[in-house]
């Protein structure tokens, strides 16, 4: 979709050349703001009960009298906050991505100015809202003609609002690809695939791409990523992928994505239903693609380094039993007491891996455990990490992104759980807590870095009527990203 910038008055969207105009009003609107036509329009919809300033109430309109534009939307705003203009945004764009416009004109008719944060939402809530998932699925209904879209402000706003309307448009490409990835079937969506998405965008960004094979990772001496992957058929592949925005003695930050492309849970099996949704286990995985893109776009000046481990985990007969004993890439010894707590096994290599790049800071995202959800539901990923001033920057990125995170304990009581008679740790504690002694297993992996850990299992996709994949935390990761680089 194409976003654009159009300085004008609101009172002049009468004249304007679109197929459609979404106005996002509410309590402080000022109807004589939009000229007589659209301000007429708006108080007389209020004054017949047709409209009330009730976040996501709408009001669609054909052929205004003395507006040029035929459709025209209202959507109302909670507020003059950017997480309310975003949801606002999608609400009347509902109204709007199924008709035959082409053109769609947004405006803020709200007291407060315009800002960077506004115009970010616009590119990012209108590419998801007609985002539609057809690669398998030929039936899906058409796409939306939607493709071009003018966001309207003054001339005060507009530096402001081109400046967020960038980096929107960067992040909503970074989401989308995440969606795309982590939506496709466990058939299509192999290890190999990862790796093919990532040699594509390394082609098509000039990005550093490298990708290990088994016996390049068994030399490495992974035997914890190994032993996930041994039940499977699919080649395990170990991507990794450069950035260099900065000079090359400047250290760079790392992503480390889970990616379990297919989690049958292995001889631990999981149960039937809701099965096929572990096809989204390479959530943490699609994340880092998705931000990649997003950062390669935007070009900030920082290095960044993303590491993908990908394997399906198989109860095939060359599975993984409970009770193994393997030894992982740093030499410490996990007995693997629950073959479905696979995600930290993959991890925990390559965040030793992570150590050659003598990283400022490494964040793995994982769609790690269904405890998480327990705790913290599907709004807000999980935060855990060993620096304060690491945490704090990924929270305050999440907020500016909405796209929040919420800091969890890594008490070393904890840690208790994880003791083994037969090995240095065991890969799972008790049950309680669960989300949080699998961030203290990872913990033992990051001694020589600064290192969080985001849990994504609530929110890397949507279960139900509206099953799919987010795309999230693309927008936390690259807020976090711009803010480093920035602050450098």
């Amino acid at each position: 979709m194409d976003f654009k910038i159009l300085v004008a008055e609101a009172k002049d969207l009468r004249n304007a050349e679109a197929d459609a105009l979404l106005i996002v009003v509410g309590e402080g609107t000022d109807a004589a703001s939009l000229g007589k036509a659209l301000g007429t329009t708006l108080n007389d919809a209020l004054k017949d009960g047709d409209l009330v300033y009730k976040a996501g109430r709408c009001l669609y309109l054909h052929r205004v009298t003395g507006v040029k534009t035929p459709r025209v939307v209202f959507a109302v705003a909670a507020d003059a906050s950017a997480k309310a203009f975003r949801s606002a945004l999608l609400a009347g764009l509902g109204q709007i991505k199924g008709s035959g416009a082409r053109h769609l004109l947004v405006t803020s008719a709200l007291p407060q100015p315009m800002g960077e944060a506004h115009a970010q939402c616009v590119a990012m809530a209108l590419t998801e809202g007609i985002y539609l998932y057809r690669h398998t699925k030929p039936s899906a209904p058409p796409a939306s003609k939607l493709h071009r879209v003018s966001l309207v402000c003054s001339a005060a706003e507009s530096i402001a609002a081109n400046e967020g309307l960038h980096r929107g448009q960067a992040m909503a490409a970074g989401v989308a690809l995440a969606r795309e990835c982590a939506n496709r079937p466990g058939n299509h969506c192999t290890p190999g695939f990862l790796a093919d998405e990532a040699k594509r965008l390394g082609k098509d960004f000039g990005l550093g791409v490298e990708v290990l094979n088994h016996k390049e990772v068994e030399k490495l001496g992974m035997g914890c990523f190994l032993a996930v992957a041994q039940g499977s058929r699919q080649p395990l592949k170990f991507i990794v992928l450069r950035y260099q925005g900065a000079g090359k003695a400047a250290a760079p930050v790392v992503l480390v994505g889970k990616g379990i492309t297919f989690d049958t849970g292995g001889i631990s099996i999981k149960p039937a239903g809701d099965m096929d949704e572990m096809k989204f286990d390479m959530g943490g995985a699609a994340s880092v693609l998705g931000t990649f893109r997003a950062v390669a776009q935007l070009k900030p000046k920082i290095n960044l380094v993303g590491l993908i481990p990908a394997c399906e985990n198989m109860p095939d007969g060359a599975a993984v039993k409970p009770g193994d004993v393997v030894t992982s890439m740093s030499g410490q010894t996990v007995e693997i007491l629950n073959t479905d707590a696979e995600g930290r096994l993959i991890l925990c290599d390559a965040l030793t891996y992570a150590e050659r790049f003598k990283p400022a800071a490494v964040i793995d995202i994982a769609t790690l455990t269904g405890a998480c959800v327990v705790a913290l539901g599907h709004h807000r990923s999980g935060l855990f990490s060993s620096d304060d001033v690491l945490a704090a920057q990924l929270d305050s990125a999440g907020q500016a992104a909405l796209d929040p995170c919420w800091r969890m304990p890594l008490d070393e009581e904890y840690d208790e759980g994880l003791k083994s008679n037969f090995a240095d740790m065991g890969n799972v504690g008790p049950r309680a807590g669960g989300a949080i002694t699998a961030a203290m297993f990872l913990k033992r992996f990051t001694s020589k870095y600064a290192w969080a850990h985001l849990d994504i299992a609530g929110s890397a996709w949507k279960s139900g009527a509206n099953k799919g994949a987010t795309g999230r935390p693309v927008p936390l990761l690259t807020q976090f990203v711009l803010a480093r680089a920035t602050a450098r």
